[in-house]
């Protein structure tokens, strides 16, 4: 994937997450049509090792599977990357039994309009998006999401291996719409270790530390905010990373008249050669810096173009984003 700071790519953040369930086929369909240039699904694996699209492991909020007796048996307490967690878990079902699930919209109160799908589609793999995107009328990328790799890796499903034995099976090992994410800079570098060439982008929290680095070095972890030091840049690239993408908390700060204004973290991470994207771009006003907000509702939409034209006004490189059709909207404004 192409991009200047004048034209920032337009990322569809579960596919068109803002108008469909999220990784849903009619949220990837729709992303395609109203212009995204790339898709961003997260990946997750089942308990026979196929390669799901869910944002976490943890499927109770975005399926039927909590009204599913024959599966009330699988709901259990499990602690991922250092977080207690209750519910249904992918890695507890085979793809033949996940694949009878069928979803449902996570944010039903922010939108509602998008209830109205629930219950109508099922889960997809990774490799149903990789036939949609070889079937779209144009070049789509896929902004792979790799999650909680570390934890996969403790029960025995190694995320690094079983994406890129997909990724040579589909003939996507060296395609040029893809490209990796994690918030895990270990699982990146073994997939590259595997032969795929695919840039890498390493994902960075406001605050916290990896999982990978707590995993192995405890309360002595370097956090996030070491990786935004300018030794920590530096050492990224040092280390093969292809660039990086933040929270948009750490892109806005308040200015010197009280408004919104813009950090330096594109620049600096420009200066050393990485590029920047930035996560999530969303028009309700919840989702809005306090300075966009609009009405008192918060599932209506606030002055999204205001901030969506604030970020992308840094000089990032890639925008994920709710509604692509939005920020697609606020880069051709600018």
């Amino acid at each position: 994937m192409t991009s200047s700071a004048q034209h920032p790519l337009v990322i569809a953040h579960r596919g068109a997450s803002g108008y469909r369930p999220e990784h849903s086929r009619s949220a990837y369909e729709l992303a395609i049509d109203l212009g995204a240039d790339a898709i961003e699904p997260d990946i997750v694996p089942s308990k026979d090792g196929v390669l799901v699209l869910r944002h976490e492991n943890e499927i109770s909020g975005t399926t039927d599977v909590a009204d599913r007796p024959e599966f009330a048996a699988r709901r259990v307490t499990k602690i991922v990357d250092g977080i207690e967690v209750t519910g249904w878990f992918t890695e507890d079902f085979t793809w033949a039994e996940l694949a009878t699930l069928t979803l449902r919209e996570r944010l039903p109160a922010m939108r509602p309009n998008n209830t109205t799908f629930d219950g109508l589609e099922g889960m997809l793999r990774l490799s149903d998006l990789v036939q949609i995107l070889d079937a779209a009328p144009r070049p789509v990328g896929l902004v792979a999401e790799i999650k909680h790799a570390a934890y996969f890796d403790s029960i025995g499903l190694p995320l690094a291996e079983l994406f890129a034995a997909e990724m040579v099976a589909l003939g996507w090992a060296a395609d040029p719409r893809l490209t990796i994410e994690s918030f895990e800079l270990d699982v990146l570098h073994s997939i590259r270790a595997a032969g795929i060439n695919a840039p890498l982008i390493y994902l960075i929290e406001a605050q916290g530390a990896p999982a990978d680095r707590v995993a192995r070095d405890g309360d002595a972890a370097s956090p996030y905010s070491q990786d935004l030091s300018d030794a920590g840049l530096a050492a990224l690239v040092a280390s093969g990373i292809d660039g990086i993408s933040v929270s948009k908390k750490l892109l806005l700060c308040v200015g010197e008249d009280g408004a919104p204004a813009i950090t330096s973290v594109v620049q600096r991470a420009h200066g050393v050669g990485l590029r920047v994207f930035t996560w999530t771009l969303r028009a309700e006003n919840i989702f809005l810096v306090k300075g966009f907000r609009s009405g008192v509702s918060p599932e209506h939409f606030g002055d999204w173009l205001a901030e969506f034209q604030l970020i992308m006004s840094s000089g990032v490189d890639g925008v994920f984003a709710d509604q692509p059709d939005l920020a697609a909207l606020a880069r051709l404004r600018r």
